[in-house]
């Protein structure tokens, strides 16, 4: 058994990482707060953006434009949202995971890191980063998803990447958060539409009214896409943000009652340890007494 002296230094290490997991689980939730009510706001917006398009561009039929058919590059852009720190669980291993166990080959993946967490895990993988917007992923305005839209956009036309897609955690409650890959570019026009609602799923095969475009539909899709792409990504930053903290509350959460656990298992252990210190002593001065008196 440990002696009574490790006993309570082990007792206050973890009673002090107890403080901090309580600390750490308190302004997860206040930031929580804030964050699930933007992600609550701009959800409908997000699914419904992505339902329209899709349901607009299947109505249209065959449009040659650069935006609607994959490039000439093999090359997969994928934004990857993260966080900038640990502590959250699986959160940001789940997103890992999404690339990593997803069927890309490694050497068609370009990746654009949104969070050093995942940033730093694919590079550990042997995965190509190619640009670095972990700063935006903190307080994500929609600028930077502008920033970040119109980049990817123009590797996309430049032929730099052949598809686009987005990998982020959406936020469903406080304790539901579902890690999701999303195709943005060529946009999927089948009848699941990306695992989304039914809705879009009837437009594309049972409603086929002629879709027409004024102005003409190269100039009107010059303009929809790039705001259809910065949607989806401001979105998926909002969401990433909601479930992180969402996340790292849980976490704090299960290290707080852990700790507890164990301080309640070393304060027996102590108390036992003590009990017996004070028998061991007293049996001794018996035995001393009885010694003397013979």
């Amino acid at each position: 058994m440990a002696s009574m002296r490790d006993i309570k230094r082990r007792k206050g290490s973890i009673q002090s990482t107890q403080q901090i997991t309580k600390a750490m689980k308190l302004v997860s939730t206040v930031k929580l707060q804030k964050a699930k009510q933007r992600a609550e706001q701009s959800k409908d917006y997000f699914h419904c953006m992505y339902e329209t398009v899709v349901s607009m561009l299947a109505k249209a039929g065959n449009i040659n434009h650069p935006y609607l058919h994959p490039g000439d590059s093999v090359k997969k852009g994928i934004i990857v949202i993260t966080s900038n720190r640990g502590l959250a669980g699986g959160y940001n291993s789940n997103i890992t995971k999404l690339i990593t166990q997803g069927g890309f080959k490694k050497e068609e993946v370009e990746v654009y890191a949104v969070g050093k967490k995942g940033r730093d895990a694919l590079l550990r993988y042997g995965y190509s980063v190619r640009e670095d917007y972990s700063d935006i992923v903190e307080e994500p305005l929609y600028s930077d998803a502008v920033e970040l839209s119109k980049k990817v956009l123009d590797d996309f036309v430049n032929g730099e990447i052949g598809e686009i897609y987005l990998a982020y955690t959406g936020f469903k409650n406080t304790v539901v958060h579902e890690p999701t890959l999303l195709k943005l570019l060529p946009v999927e026009m089948d009848a699941k539409n990306g695992g989304k609602s039914d809705k879009a799923a009837a437009d594309t095969t049972e409603n086929r009214t002629p879709m027409n475009f004024e102005p003409e539909d190269d100039a009107a899709l010059d303009m929809i896409i790039p705001k259809y792409v910065t949607s989806l990504i401001f979105g998926g930053l909002v969401e990433s943000v909601a479930s992180e903290n969402g996340a790292r509350m849980q976490a704090m959460d299960s290290a707080t009652s852990n700790a507890e656990e164990m301080i309640n298992h070393l304060t027996l252990m102590y108390n036992r340890a003590r009990q017996g210190s004070i028998t061991q002593e007293l049996t001794e001065i018996i035995a001393g007494a009885n010694a003397i008196s013979m």
